[in-house]
């Protein structure tokens, strides 16, 4: 595993829906790299998470999105959960908070759901990647490419399907987080601020 001590990395959900494992798993193989992780979500305090549809345990965010910058971490982690990117999407500053992410070309790693919170953040235009394939249409509709594979890096971006991919996953997501930020091709857009 590659080292990341000295790296702070995000952790973005919303306050509810977040598929558990999707943020534990990825969690602990970050600590164990090195990293210094935080949760962040729209508001400070609890974040229910779920197993598929079932309410699972509660962790408490460290900070509110509206406190924090991309400028404060090297990577971004986004964790699926269907409920869980389709609140983030209706938070600007939470999309506002990706952003700062995409147009600095630090690491995202985004799994499952998770991607959906990067097309509304405009951010897939001429990227390759892989979700849950059930979000294909609105990642082609945002003008990314859908691939279906274990684990697809495009210049900093790692994305998975579901959390069968986690340990794939939590490698390259590793790997791009200590190897750090690359440059731009496209910037993010004005997401939900368009609306």
């Amino acid at each position: 595993m590659s080292d990341l001590n000295g790296k702070k990395i995000a952790i973005l959900t919303a306050n509810e829906g977040v598929e558990q494992i999707e943020y534990t798993e990825p969690r602990r193989a970050l600590e164990e790299a090195g990293a210094t992780v935080e949760l962040i979500a729209p508001e400070k305090g609890e974040v229910q998470m779920f197993d598929h549809l079932d309410k699972a345990d509660t962790f408490d965010a460290d900070r509110a999105v509206g406190d924090v910058s991309a400028d404060d971490y090297d990577g971004l982690m986004l964790p699926g959960g269907v409920a869980n990117p389709d609140n983030l999407r209706t938070e600007p500053e939470a999309i506002e908070f990706v952003q700062g992410f995409v147009n600095a070309g630090k690491p995202i790693a985004a799994i499952c759901h998770g991607p959906w919170t990067l097309v509304e953040a405009d951010a897939v235009k001429g990227r390759t990647l892989t979700s849950y394939p059930s979000i294909k249409t609105d990642i082609k509709n945002a003008g990314g490419t859908w691939v279906d594979e274990e684990v697809h890096v495009d210049q900093g971006l790692v994305t998975s399907r579901r959390p069968d991919d986690l340990p794939a996953f939590n490698e390259k997501m590793i790997e791009e987080f200590a190897e750090g930020e690359h440059e731009v091709k496209e910037k993010a857009g004005t997401g939900a601020e368009a609306s």
